[in-house]
Parts: C-alpha cells; sequence; structure tokens
C-alpha cells in the first residue's frame, strides 16, 4: 500500500512539474504597426509572464499554485489584447 500511495505522488509530481514547464510563453500577434500600444502591452504581458516562469524556477515551483494562476491570467490578457485589435480592424474596415 506504501508503494502505491509513493508511486501515485510521484506520478501527480511529475506530472504537475510537466504542465509547468510545457507552459508557453503567450504570442505577440499583434501588429506594431497598426496597433502601437496594443503591441506595447503584449510585449510586457511577455516580460511578466518570463519573470513569474525566473520566479518558479528560483523558489523550485513552490508557490502554492498562485504563479501558475497568474501566468494562465497573463494568457488570458494576450487573448483580450488580440480580440481588442481585431475590434479595432473590423470597425475600421467597417468605416466607423
Amino acid at each position: 500500500m506504501k508503494k502505491l500511495v509513493s508511486s501515485v505522488i510521484l506520478c501527480g509530481a511529475l506530472l504537475g512539474g510537466a504542465a509547468l514547464v510545457a507552459a508557453k510563453e503567450p504570442a505577440q500577434n499583434v501588429s506594431a504597426k497598426k496597433h502601437p500600444n496594443i503591441a506595447a502591452a503584449q510585449k510586457l504581458v511577455v516580460q511578466a509572464f518570463d519573470k513569474i516562469s525566473a520566479a518558479q524556477k528560483a523558489n523550485e515551483f513552490d508557490l502554492g499554485g498562485h504563479a501558475q494562476k497568474a501566468k494562465d491570467l497573463l494568457d488570458q490578457v494576450n487573448q483580450e489584447l488580440k480580440l481588442a485589435a481585431e475590434t479595432s480592424n473590423e470597425n475600421k474596415a467597417a468605416g466607423h
């Protein structure tokens, strides 16, 4: 029974660590020519993501899941920035 519990804990730790390492940096997919402010915001999102990754490594990923949640929120921010740029493009195309 102890071996089973140890195996389950080890597998969970390995999978959790793999998920943290697999988290990819947010995309920088907004044109700086069309939307310089939104593109600059995306660049800052990437910088924040990288700093959180560094903090995770420095603390051996022992941050209670809060750093990962922050990274998830940054990914959400980045998606909203992309949508904002797309909305602006649509409004310009429609003559608004």
